[in-house]
């Protein structure tokens, strides 16, 4: 029982934590390495509140967050993703099962794009000169609060009042 209620106030974090990615992202266009440093070090609670084994839990998730850096460090390199865009994906990745996080990665890509209309609406509005810089920690705080919202969340209440 004391574990459900860890699991959901984990969630409640990550929901907050995704929330001021998005804040800090919108306004100063960076995402503090403290924050993702934070989620990375919280998944492991997670996994225990979640009764996630070893193996092959713990390590699944593992390699996906390993993939999600490689994957988007080289997108990083080609200056297609900012660094803490990079490092929160990973960070997300320890806690989101593969597949939920596959489709995280569909929403993020959609959401993602709908910003980068509206920011170059936005920007062609105001006739600005600079180069546009889209915050993508938004569309992936948007992406990561929709699986919360859709799958963790109400497998969590059902389990609390299951007990």
């Amino acid at each position: 029982m004391l574990s459900q209620y860890l699991h959901y106030g984990l969630l409640a974090v990550l929901a907050i934590a995704l929330l001021f990615a998005a804040f800090t992202d919108l306004r100063q266009r960076m995402i503090y390495n403290w924050l993702n440093a934070g989620i990375a070090l919280a998944a492991p609670l997670f996994w225990w509140s979640n009764g996630l084994d070893l193996w092959p839990g713990v390590a699944i998730q593992l390699g996906v967050a390993v993939a999600a850096f490689a994957v988007f460090a080289g997108l990083f390199a080609l200056r297609m993703m900012g660094g803490g865009d990079v490092k929160l994906l990973t960070a997300i990745a320890l806690w989101i099962e593969p597949g939920w996080f596959l489709k995280m990665l569909i929403v993020m890509a959609l959401a993602g794009g709908l910003l980068t209309i509206v920011m170059g609406v936005w920007h062609v509005m105001r006739r600005q000169r600079q180069r546009l810089a889209v915050p993508y920690g938004v569309a992936i705080a948007i992406a990561g609060l929709w699986v919360l919202g859709t799958h963790y969340i109400p497998a969590a209440q059902q389990g609390i009042g299951a007990g």
